[in-house]
């Protein structure tokens, strides 16, 4: 295991992107007017239950602006992933320049109260088309 600070990086517990769709909102979001919704998958191939309880995403648009999001659970929700089991789930992200980049990170904690970390993995959003004109 690597702690990272007061958390802990738990062997067997990992994020996958299983899917990014892109969505052009209606025009009155003319500020904001791509969506991509993320499918995600939290597995658990460690020997212990966690209960993911936070969230934090970097969101790095392609002017070099910043959004960070953090919050409580995921989705409303503060799913308990059993050894051996996964927590999917579907969101987005809601961009107003034609690429950006997210990652971040689960916050929770294990049967033995210890706190943990996993990663998300970085993956980019891109309109499509939008670099052929």
């Amino acid at each position: 295991m690597e702690t990272i600070g007061e958390l802990i990086e738990l062997p067997g517990l990992k994020v996958t992107v299983d899917r990014l769709l892109y969505q052009r909102l209606p025009a009155d979001r003319s500020d904001k007017p791509h969506s991509f919704i993320y499918f995600i998958s939290i597995h658990n191939h460690s020997p212990v239950p966690v209960t993911i309880r936070g969230r934090k995403w970097v969101v790095t648009h392609e002017d070099d602006t910043v959004l960070v999001v953090e919050g409580d659970g995921v989705v409303g929700e503060t799913p308990v992933i059993q050894p051996g089991g996964k927590f999917s789930y579907n969101s987005r992200h809601i961009i107003g320049t034609l690429s950006a980049i997210a990652e971040g990170s689960y916050l929770g904690i294990d049967d033995a109260g210890r706190r943990i970390i996993v990663r998300i993995p970085r993956f980019r959003m891109e309109v499509p088309g939008a670099r052929e004109c």
